[in-house]
């Protein structure tokens, strides 16, 4: 079971800034990725925040801008 929710969505560069920051440091077993673009909740919680990384375990929301550091941090 994914440990981290990296929401995301197409096309967006930071978005991808920050799955290859967490593929640094995270298994990709570990890490479930979520388009909000399917799913009109999602897409009102975090339309102009995405990327936004969560630990499933502690419910711990990272907004972007985050570094290596930032994520080691959430993880924990």
């Amino acid at each position: 079971m994914p440990n981290v929710v990296l929401y995301h969505t197409e096309g967006c560069h930071l978005c991808e800034e920050a799955q290859a920051l967490l593929q640094q440091i995270v298994p990709p077993e570990m890490v479930e990725l979520v388009d909000i673009v399917d799913c009109a909740t999602l897409m009102g919680q975090y339309q102009t925040s995405i990327p936004v990384l969560v630990n499933q375990q502690t419910n711990v929301k990272l907004f972007w801008p985050f570094d290596l550091t930032d994520i080691q941090e959430v993880l924990k």
